[in-house]
């Protein structure tokens, strides 16, 4: 294919925010003296976690307008780093607020202003908002990639949100669970500031734990307080403010010992026309087990009967739930959401409804509760992959990796655990609320080689849909995919691709096994498979502006 210079300098002009980006990202890797992660914004005030990599003294200054900052906080002394809280209290709700930071050396005399950041408190109710969405950065093993990374966090900064969530497995790692240090989690926890340190000083950040952060019940007992769980805590906590009740949020009340106090693991707020719900699926999830699976995983009574009040005194016009995962463990989305704690049934075949038996006291299971209270989306990470899917009207949205430069390691792994719409690549997830509907946009992010062909683009919507009266509901978008039938799935012998654009297009289709071996690789519409052994596969078609994925079975 060629690539004419106007195509050149598109894709130059649109990729040029994002090379500046990550330029800057390793500019400040390597010689960024401070840090700054917002956190726990509420309708009055908002918390700044501020580092240094020396010793400084340093002040807020801010105020509601740009420029002009009539109000500036105590001077705060820092030891290198070592993050210091500055809370922003007595702010007015749903207003935007402009901040700098001014600091010095100790023992300098001139004071070195920042850039102009900002953040918003509450919104009102009726007032429209967006968020975003990003899980299993994965930095602290081979499947996350920096550069990847910086990508995915430049797309959510040009989205302006009012804040982010982080799904999990984002500090993590439990693979030495019984030899890791204390030294070695806090360096996991304090690499990742500089990364979020280019867009949370202007978006709020909060942390939904994953199972590789290592915070669970199990390893808690195990040692104390020298042991992975505690130590992670401690860490996270040191570096990331994350909510605990305080009259705003609601949460886990729990003071727990060994410096911890409030482990800030589970919370809830409002925010515009939206109640957001952010649960722990493994700090009381099995005692016995770090992985723990059918009725010996639990959310604990204390988290349950606090979800169960939270959703039921809730008046927000839409709920948004986020976990990890479903269960904390095993893969899938609406397949679990039917079984055990979470659905009520055995998990053999589904049909045997145990519930009372099993939780006796309880209610009724979660999926029930998200039923009764109108739950609209629940978000989880862990799979590694984008997939969408609807049980009993609750959407269960899985969220894609962060920093696969891959673009298919989710989709190859995964992808078999879901029952419709998933999709390859990386990125994160954007939702806009507004008081008639919710749209959710799967937003790919793309390294800039991967561009120049011009098949995909970077920041390119590659599904959507809406919940209310939007104007368009469960659509991948027309410029990145088109409508493809596939038929019959299961197959046994033939394999036809009907296409809905059905003119003289060049594309090639390709059958992957879950390793992603390609077995067949064709241009045709008619696809003979009786030399492929039974079992799941993925049908890939690539043309020049589209990339689809669809799972298939065979079945002789």
């Amino acid at each position: 294919m060629r690539y004419t210079n106007q195509k050149f300098k598109s894709a130059f002009q649109r990729y040029k925010i994002v090379f500046l980006f990550i330029f800057n990202g390793i500019i400040s890797v390597r010689a960024q003296t401070n840090s700054i992660i917002l956190g726990r914004p509420t309708d009055h005030s908002i918390t700044a976690s501020v580092m240094f990599d020396q010793n400084v003294q340093f002040y807020l200054e801010y105020g509601t307008k740009s420029s002009v900052y009539p109000s500036t906080t105590s001077t705060f002394t820092s030891i290198a780093n070592t993050p210091i809280e500055v809370s922003l209290s007595n702010l007015e709700a749903n207003t935007r607020y402009y901040y700098r930071m001014l600091y010095r050396l100790v023992g300098s005399n001139n004071y070195t202003a920042t850039p102009e950041y900002s953040f918003h408190t509450q919104r009102a109710v009726n007032s429209p908002f967006t968020f975003t969405i990003e899980a299993d950065e994965h930095l602290y093993d081979k499947k996350g990639v920096k550069n990847m990374y910086n990508v995915t966090l430049a797309n959510q900064a040009a989205d302006k949100p009012d804040f982010m969530l982080s799904l999990g497995d984002i500090f993590g790692d439990d693979h030495q669970p019984f030899s890791i240090t204390s030294g070695a989690l806090d360096s996991l926890h304090r690499d990742y500031r500089p990364f979020l340190g280019n867009i949370c000083h202007s978006v709020p950040f909060y942390v939904c734990l994953g199972n590789h952060e290592g915070e669970n019940d199990y390893y808690y007992g195990i040692t104390p307080p020298n042991n992975l769980c505690i130590m992670a805590t401690q860490w996270r906590k040191f570096y990331y403010p994350n909510p605990y009740p305080d009259g705003f949020y609601t949460g886990n009340t729990d003071i727990e010992p060994y410096g911890i106090g409030n482990p800030e693991n589970y919370y809830a707020w409002t925010w515009g026309d939206a109640l957001f719900v952010v649960l722990d699926v493994y700090r009381d999830q099995c005692d016995t087990s770090a992985k723990p699976g059918g009725w010996s995983w639990t959310l604990g009574f204390p988290q349950y009967n606090w979800l169960k009040n939270t959703l039921e005194s809730s008046n927000s016009k839409y709920k948004f739930v986020f976990a990890h995962h479903i269960r904390g463990q095993g893969r899938g989305g609406v397949t679990n959401a039917k079984l055990y704690e979470w659905g009520g049934y055995d998990g053999q075949n589904g049909t045997n409804y145990n519930f009372p038996n099993k939780r006796p006291g309880w209610a009724k299971p979660i999926h029930q509760l998200f039923i009764d209270n109108g739950v609209n989306i629940f978000f989880q990470g862990h799979d590694h992959v984008f997939a969408h899917e609807v049980l009993d009207n609750i959407t269960y949205q899985s969220a894609p990796m962060a920093a696969d430069s891959t673009y298919e390691i989710g989709m190859l792994a995964n992808a078999d655990a879901y029952v419709s719409d998933t999709i390859n690549g990386t990125g994160h997830i954007r939702v806009n609320v507004t008081p008639s509907c919710v749209k959710v946009d799967y937003i790919r992010a793309y390294l800039p080689a991967d561009t120049l062909s011009g098949a995909h683009r970077n920041g390119e919507i590659a599904f959507s849909y809406t919940i209310g009266t939007c104007a368009v509901t469960g659509t991948i978008d027309p410029k990145n995919e088109e409508i493809v039938n596939i038929f019959p799935n299961p197959a046994k012998d033939k394999l036809t691709i009907q296409y809905a654009n059905d003119t003289n297009i060049s594309r090639l289709v390709r059958i992957q096994n879950a390793v992603g071996q390609t077995l067949v690789q064709t241009q045709s519409q008619t696809i003979d498979v009786n030399h492929i052994p039974d079992g799941i596969y993925f049908l890939t078609i690539d043309a020049d502006n589209s990339h689809i994925v669809k799972k298939i079975v065979i079945n002789h």
